[in-house]
């Protein structure tokens, strides 16, 4: 599985609190006027190899080719160059400008990767005076690294040929610019986006939002809607910046597998009214608000301390986000802009990779269901994997030796336990009613060799019968709750209308109604009795042999004949 984002290093030995040992900053840009052949082999290529990288004849071209000229006036006053320390040495210029992004017009940028700093020149004084006395009250952040934002000691940032042909710093400059032009046909920004979830093929709870938007900064308010069949989210940010960088981080990011899209924009409203803390809206800034549900309330007002519970809804019918479930809580602040790329300078895309978001330095996620209130009389392993197998790739399945009607299901991926907890849980399957719920457990352990397991326990890793195990599978497009209709295909053209409902009857099954595809006879619909027999036929005849060569393929559909 891929991962959204690189890993970003471990945050340097130095404490937040301490100013790293730097050298002086008039120190460092002498080196570079000079075209320091120390400097050059201690970082060895700047900014991405191209800047500052020595010209052949550098000795001889008398100071022609300096990489940095800068004008010094006044050390320590107000200035439209801003020296950062501390940073990251994988960072790349599309960080720094992010930074400045939110308080005006970048114009230039360089970066020593070597030495740990950069510059960043802003259109004028004003822009940069914001940002210093900004960071000076709020650390800034740069894959998890605490960076230290002054002003330079330079009135002006002048780069040579070689660092205006440097692709990535123009390329971050540009997409500075276009965000520019795009607030300026869009409206100022504001502390409150609109984010709207395209393709959402999978579920996208509050919860998840609370835990992708939370990275940027703290979340104070959640408002989820659904409009023109879209959902949609309203998500409060404490200010502007905040909110600007959370817009530039993730708009345009797929929280799942080529799909649930977020698209972002600044909301005409400048604070939201929430009412309740539910499972639609939340206001994290007051715990304390009644969930809208009179029973639920009374429950808290009785039992809880105030404030336990930041999301009642999720806590009494458990649930949980993908994102929950693979990252954690939240620290109680957010995590500040970690300086994620540009979008438009890094393609998003690339930066997901096929899994969706996924943040560095989390705990694994959690892929393993219990499944409780099974009959005992009809559940195997082998049901369990077809019908959990509707929703995901079924890795192992466990019914527990003392409780039988208890079971553990471990998918091969996070999201796909949210799609069986979404579509199973409280499904009546075989007379009963089960429950499906993230289990404590990580993995599900294989029996040791010797030890009594009567066939409960079954690996699944190398099934052929795994739904989903290409990436970008278009079966993730036809994922649809328990209905009574259910979907066939593999049909082979031997294989008539009433051998197919002869087989569902000997399944157990009332057949109400059957269609051949039209357009592909392969592929029919066939209409059951209830859901419940629907569930169970599906459970019998996925891979039901046809022929010598065909096993028929059953999922759920959303038609009806």
């Amino acid at each position: 599985m891929k991962r959204p984002f690189s890993e970003y290093p471990p945050a340097g030995p130095s404490s937040p609190n301490t100013l790293p040992d730097e050298e002086d900053e008039d120190e460092v840009m002498l080196k570079i006027e000079r075209g320091s052949d120390e400097l050059l082999s201690q970082t060895g290529a700047v900014s991405n190899g191209s800047v500052m990288s020595p010209a052949p004849n550098h000795a001889d071209n008398n100071n022609d080719a300096k990489k940095v000229k800068l004008d010094t006036k006044n050390p320590g006053a107000p200035s439209r160059v801003i020296h950062i320390r501390n940073i990251p040495n994988e960072v790349t210029e599309a960080e720094i400008v992010h930074l400045g992004i939110p308080f005006g017009k970048v114009t230039n940028v360089l970066v020593l990767k070597g030495k740990n700093q950069a510059f960043l020149e802003m259109s004028d004084e004003v822009a940069a005076t914001t940002m210093v006395n900004y960071f000076t009250n709020c650390t800034a952040q740069l894959r998890g690294r605490a960076v230290y934002v002054q002003f330079s000691n330079h009135k002006e940032l002048k780069t040579d040929q070689n660092h205006s042909n440097n692709p990535s710093a123009q390329a971050a400059l540009q997409a500075a610019q276009a965000l520019v032009n795009q607030t300026d046909t869009q409206g100022g920004p504001n502390t409150v986006l609109r984010v709207i979830v395209e393709h959402m093929i999978y579920p996208v709870t509050l919860d998840v939002l609370y835990q992708i938007f939370s990275r940027v900064g703290k979340v104070l308010k959640i408002v989820t809607f659904t409009k023109n069949n879209t959902f949609q989210a309203l998500i409060q940010y404490p200010d502007v910046v905040t909110a600007q960088a959370a817009k530039m981080t993730l708009d345009g990011q797929n929280i799942y597998n080529a799909c649930c899209t977020l698209r972002i924009e600044y909301s005409k409203l400048s604070n939201l009214n929430v009412k309740y803390n539910n499972d639609k809206s939340r206001d994290y800034t007051n715990p304390n608000l009644p969930t809208g549900d009179p029973a639920l309330d009374s429950a808290l007002a009785i039992g809880g301390a105030p404030g336990a519970l930041a999301s009642p809804f999720a806590a009494m019918h458990g649930l949980s986000s993908p994102l929950t479930a693979a990252y954690g809580a939240s620290p109680a602040g957010g995590m500040p802009f970690t300086g994620m790329p540009l979008a438009g300078v890094t393609p998003t895309a690339a930066a997901l990779g096929a899994a969706g978001i996924r943040l560095p330095g989390q705990p694994s996620p959690n892929c393993v269901l219990l499944v409780s209130n099974l009959n005992e009389e009809m559940v195997t392993p082998d049901a369990l994997f077809t019908l959990f197998g509707v929703y995901g790739d079924v890795l192992r399945v466990k019914i527990l030796f003392n409780k039988k009607d208890n079971a553990l299901v471990q998918m091969s991926e996070p999201h796909q336990t949210q799609l069986a907890i979404s579509h199973l849980d409280k499904m009546k399957t075989w007379g009963k009613q089960i429950r499906v719920t993230l289990s404590k457990h990580q993995t599900v352990q294989l029996p040791k060799e010797g030890q009594p397991d009567a066939g409960l326990t079954k690996d699944y890793t190398n099934s052929p019968l795994h739904r989903f195990k290409k990436p970008g599978s278009k079966n993730y497009q036809n994922i649809y709750p328990p209905s009574a209709t259910l979907h066939l295909s593999n049909i082979p053209p031997t294989v008539d209308e009433e051998q197919i409902k002869d087989a569902f009857t000997h399944a157990g099954a009332s057949v109400k109604a059957f269609k051949f595809f039209p357009k592909d006879r392969k592929m029919a619909l066939i209409q059951l009795g209830s859901v419940e027999e629907a569930i169970a036929a599906l459970i019998k005849m996925h891979n039901f042999q046809l022929s010598d060569s065909s096993h028929l393929r059953v999922s759920f559909s959303k038609s009806t004949i």
